[in-house]
């Protein structure tokens, strides 16, 4: 079978996770400061002293975004509470349960230091919806300067202590009262991120014997040869220490990928798998199945049918696994990168809280990572960007040409997935199918025929 996919719909702002560019190339002062004007008149209903709590990663960019934004903030009548480095999924958190009216994570979440991004959250302490963004993207291009507050009605801003160690108890409740983390030897991988001044306390107040690495930010280092898109180093560590598994976060902690005794990547299909069958052994899944997206392999897919349960799938995007999620009453989705979404705690994906939960199914079974984090043989899956400069390859004649080629080629055998990225100028290509033979051939002549239509535009 083959999908084009769901593109994001056109925005000039929002990506398919907030706001994301480049470091006073695209995220200047100058734009934050007017997200932080039109964010907060969205979000002023009421008459209520309205608030909105700000987190970041650890990107040295963070101090100047997070700046303009508070004076954006402060200058329509809003109070700002900063918590400095935290977790996406935390910010989400203290968005609900300090009766904020808006939260904002800066963070480009897996990019490098140079890259980093705007993510907001309504008060319930969920991602915006695409009306929303709508209407704050209008407000963005709108001179706001009429309703900007008066003197007397201007925003504080503030600093709060306090706000580690209440995600701290927050992830650690998460575990089962019986499943204690006494023996267990866990190496994790902060990314030199969001997570590096929680994650490995919790675990060490868990009970593990604790290793971290990825601890260390500089403001340049985050996700720079560690964390969840390079698991590397963490693998060599859990080798060279004989731990019994690894963890590895991204630069915001919203997504985890874990790594077994032996060194061995588990990915988030995984992990889902792993979750789900556990879940519902345990009678604790909403409905019959979990919600992922069109990447996630068919390997996963069939696993889930051969222990009763479905595999619905969306577009590529946490904020979409929610959607169907919230719509279909699923408690358990997330994507093959990590992100995994467990709705009976979080709002959002989060890699932490995903974690103690595969780690009380290794406690509750008393065996290797690499037996209990392996439930099924994903089948061969071949993923390709292909930058382009300008233009729609995706609509050219030769492309099109490609993909129909493909589609008699895999003739029913096979998924392929064609799609631009929401966050950058990248078109995605996967294919997958039992003969990775031929899903390479038709995944790369897909990617010439891309390759050509840019360099025509």
């Amino acid at each position: 079978m083959i999908s084009l996919g769901d593109s994001f719909m056109s925005r000039k702002y929002f990506g398919t996770d907030g706001i994301r560019g480049r470091a006073n190339g695209v995220i200047t002062p100058e734009l934050a400061m007017k997200v932080g004007q039109a964010a907060g008149l969205a979000f002023q209903r009421g008459e209520h002293r309205h608030r909105v709590v700000i987190g970041k990663d650890t990107r040295l960019s963070g101090y100047m975004i997070e700046t303009a934004l508070i004076a954006g903030f402060t200058s329509v009548g809003m109070d700002v509470l900063q918590v400095g480095p935290m977790p996406t999924p935390a910010v989400a958190m203290l968005t609900k349960s300090m009766r904020a009216d808006l939260g904002v994570m800066i963070s480009a979440s897996h990019n490098l230091y140079e890259d980093n991004g705007i993510k907001l959250f309504g008060p319930a302490g969920f991602k915006l919806s695409d009306e929303v963004e709508k209407q704050i993207e209008e407000l963005l291009d709108e001179n706001l300067a009429k309703r900007l507050a008066a003197s007397r009605s201007l925003g504080r801003a503030k600093r709060i202590d306090g706000v580690h160690d209440r995600y701290i108890e927050f992830a650690k409740r998460t575990l089962p009262r019986d499943i204690s983390l006494d023996g267990l030897r866990v190496v994790v991988d902060c990314a030199n991120g969001a997570a590096y001044g929680v994650v490995p306390k919790a675990l060490w107040e868990l009970g593990a014997d604790v290793i971290s690495i990825g601890v260390e930010p500089d403001g340049f280092n985050i996700n720079k040869e560690c964390g969840s898109t390079e698991p590397e180093a963490l693998s060599r560590k859990v080798r060279e220490m004989r731990a019994d598994i690894g963890i590895a976060l991204d630069g915001d902690a919203d997504r985890v990928i874990v790594v077994d005794e032996r060194g061995h990547v588990v990915d988030g299909d995984q992990l889902l798998a792993v979750i789900a069958e556990s879940w519902k052994e345990d009678g604790r899944l909403a409905q019959p199945g979990l919600v992922s997206t069109v990447m996630s392999n068919l390997g996963l897919e069939r696993f889930l049918k051969g222990i009763g349960l479905d595999l619905v799938r969306t577009a590529v995007g946490d904020r979409y696994v929610l959607e169907q999620m919230l719509a279909g009453g699923y408690n358990l989705g997330g994507e093959p990168s990590g992100h995994i979404i467990l709705s009976d705690y979080a709002t959002t994906g989060d890699g932490f809280v995903a974690a103690l939960q595969v780690l009380a199914v290794i406690q509750k079974h008393q065996k290797p990572v690499s037996e209990v984090c392996h439930r099924f043989d994903p089948l061969p899956q071949i993923l390709k960007n292909v930058r382009y400069r300008a233009g729609k390859p995706l609509e050219t004649a030769g492309v099109k040409t490609a993909i129909s080629s493909a589609e008699q080629r895999l003739n029913g055998h096979g998924r392929l997935l064609v799609r631009s990225s929401g966050t950058e100028p990248v078109i995605r290509v996967m294919g997958e199918g039992d003969d990775r033979i031929l899903v390479e051939e038709v995944v790369d002549d897909i990617v010439s025929a891309l390759g050509a239509a840019s360099a025509a535009a």
